[in-house]
């Protein structure tokens, strides 16, 4: 297996980092830095195993590991990516050899974690904040997970999570997924939407949540990302944890999906960017 950004250090973090939540008895949000990772399972009746959705920015892995550990005296029985962005799979390498777990994606998402491409640079010309215009530092280097990397099975079945499906949610990546469960109506976003303007390094670092589309920086398909938006809509989520930012629930959460499907190229799509079509506006 090879990475080439498991030990880049970002110096980005925000008044979150470290304070994990459980939203649910076995839905635990951990922010790490700028991002979030998920524990699904019950500490309490643990006897099925619990699984981990993402994996952190780089160099995080210890800290990964510490906290589930810590609920769970043991390590998962898989690992879920979302996608495979720098921030969702900075310690994956280190996971894995320590804990020797398959790791799940869906199979357009597989060439960026097999060592076969490389995901487009940042684009900080869609303005909006500092970390746009960072962006271009950002690692967008595939990895090289060799055969520790399997293609999610088809009809949205997730190896683990008997009650949870995977629902294609492209455009910020070409195989980028969300997780929903609709007994509770529970949805695990990954970046297809997030929860704060990410691309402003001020409302990142306190959190102020308001509703967005993908960050803006690594979008590259802006038709199929707000399809994917209105498709996560429609499922009418109670509890929705996203890659980035503080979840968001109930009637908040309603009132600002129904904003952002209704408004998603004033909200979500950049004026400018060269990912950006000019018909969409």
């Amino acid at each position: 297996m090879e990475s080439s950004f498991e030990h880049t250090l970002m110096p980005i973090t925000t008044v979150a980092s470290g304070d994990g939540l459980a939203y649910r008895p076995d839905i635990y949000c951990y922010p790490i830095q700028i991002v979030n990772v998920c524990f699904i399972g019950d500490p309490n009746q643990n006897k099925d195993g619990w699984v981990l959705v993402d994996a952190g920015m780089p160099r995080s892995a210890k800290k990964i590991i510490k906290e589930a550990e810590e609920r769970f005296g043991t390590g998962p029985k898989a690992i879920i990516l979302t996608h495979g962005h720098f921030d969702h799979v900075g310690a994956i390498v280190e996971l894995i050899d320590h804990w020797n777990v398959p790791v799940y994606a869906h199979k357009l998402e597989l060439p960026y974690l097999t060592g076969e491409a490389d995901y487009p640079p940042a684009d900080p010309t869609v303005e909006g904040g500092l970390i746009s215009e960072m962006s271009p530092f950002f690692p967008h280097d595939g990895i090289d997970l060799d055969n520790r990397i399997k293609a999610l099975p088809d009809k949205g079945i997730i190896p683990g999570m008997p009650d949870w499906k995977y629902i294609h949610t492209p455009g910020h990546t070409p195989g980028h997924i969300s997780l929903f469960r609709e007994n509770d109506a529970t949805l695990i976003v990954g970046d297809a939407f997030v929860t704060v303007k990410q691309e402003s390094l001020y409302k990142v670092v306190i959190q102020e949540q308001e509703i967005s589309g993908p960050p803006k920086y690594f979008t590259t398909d802006w038709v199929q990302a707000e399809k994917s938006v209105k498709k996560l809509a429609a499922l009418k989520p109670y509890l929705a944890i996203t890659g980035h930012g503080e979840p968001m629930f109930g009637q908040s959460l309603g009132d600002n999906l129904k904003l952002l499907t209704e408004k998603f190229r004033e909200i979500a799509i950049p004026e400018q960017g060269r990912y950006v079509n000019t018909k969409l506006h």
